[in-house]
């Protein structure tokens, strides 16, 4: 006898549209956290396979999104740059991974009546 199986729950993304000026979802958030343990934008780019140009500018939109920086960097020079989170960039990633856990625990009955109706993938 064959039981049908439970279809894996989604994982929520959470995505934050503020007008045309800036938007934060799990790839910035993932970014600032990388900034954190590297230390270094250049660093934190390359873990996640992309330029440093890229990086930096995902990080100059936070920081004039903000009114406070989230980021603050010095040039690289005879001891090398560096990059450091602000007291408000440990903030955005501590308010918004609060959001994505209260999503998850909030919707998680919506979330598995929802898979109760996806069609089999077998």
């Amino acid at each position: 006898d064959h039981k049908p199986m439970q279809a894996p729950l989604p994982r929520i993304k959470l995505r934050l549209e503020y007008g045309h000026a800036l938007t934060l979802g799990p790839g910035k958030m993932q970014l600032l956290v990388l900034i954190d343990h590297h230390g270094s934008i250049a660093a934190a780019g390359r873990d996640m396979g992309m330029s440093y140009k890229r990086a930096w500018s995902l990080v100059e939109e936070m920081n004039a999104g903000f009114t406070l920086p989230v980021v603050d960097s010095s040039r690289g020079g005879p001891g090398g740059g560096g990059a450091v989170l602000t007291q408000t960039g440990h903030a955005v990633i501590r308010h918004f991974r609060a959001l994505e856990t209260l999503l998850d625990q909030a919707g998680a009955r919506d979330l598995q009546a929802l898979g109760r109706l996806l069609a089999d993938r077998d």
